[in-house]
């Protein structure tokens, strides 16, 4: 489903961009990234309010009886929580490197683990124990799925910890959100086109769906 980046990776910096050899995501590779301070204008993700949207329409239209109020705060909370490894830029973490950006928070593993997580306090999440894991889980996935889609940046490091090398979907239709204030300019509105009709539109669609499928009668 996924291709790894064996062309070049699109790095865009404001107005111009530049092209990476795309090899598995070394730290001599991410030598050419780390200079970048916090504040550069990586191409790095749909908008944090985007991956939080997912799981919050699809858990609204499931109803509370099914997705606890609890439940539906922590999903959305999963789906935004790998991006806190922007923190990288700042630690001078190469972003190639298995723990920069779009790294080991972007992956399976991260996810799962944050799905176990949920798990156990599945008690405080008014909700069982497996729906719990799926839920929240499947909302953390949905983060790095979505980067994946992006037209720009380095892949994710989907498999980690069992490989470094970064990933993106065949299939790349989402305009990347720049990190930091140019994001309030032109191009944060186009960014915001290409979610509404990629992200928002197909997600509430969904959300339509399944909310007509719980009044439907066979459904009770």
């Amino acid at each position: 489903m996924y291709k790894n980046v064996q062309q070049h990776a699109n790095v865009r910096h404001g107005a111009s961009s530049c092209h990476l050899c795309a090899m598995p995501a070394t730290a001599k590779h991410g030598k050419l990234l780390h200079k970048e301070s916090f504040t550069a204008r990586i191409a790095s993700m749909p908008t944090l309010f985007t991956h939080a949207a997912v799981p919050l329409m699809l858990g609204v239209a499931t109803g509370p009886r099914r997705v606890s109020g609890r439940l539906l705060a922590a999903s959305s909370v999963a789906a935004m929580l790998a991006d806190t490894d922007v923190i990288a830029f700042r630690l001078g973490i190469p972003y190639a490197s298995a723990f920069g950006h779009r790294g080991a928070l972007h992956s399976v593993a991260f996810a799962l683990m944050l799905g176990l997580l949920a798990a156990l306090g599945h008690r405080q999440l008014h909700s069982s124990p497996w729906r719990s894991l799926g839920f929240v889980g499947l909302a953390a996935l949905s983060h790095p799925l979505l980067d994946a889609c992006t037209d720009g940046g380095l892949g994710v490091a989907l498999w980690w910890p069992f490989s470094d090398q970064r990933w993106f979907a065949p299939f790349r239709p989402i305009a990347v959100s720049p990190i930091g204030r140019r994001f309030f300019s032109t191009q944060g509105w186009t960014v915001m086109t290409s979610e509404l009709l990629w992200v928002w539109l197909p997600t509430a669609m969904l959300a339509l769906a399944i909310a007509c499928w719980r009044r439907s009668p066979t459904s009770r």
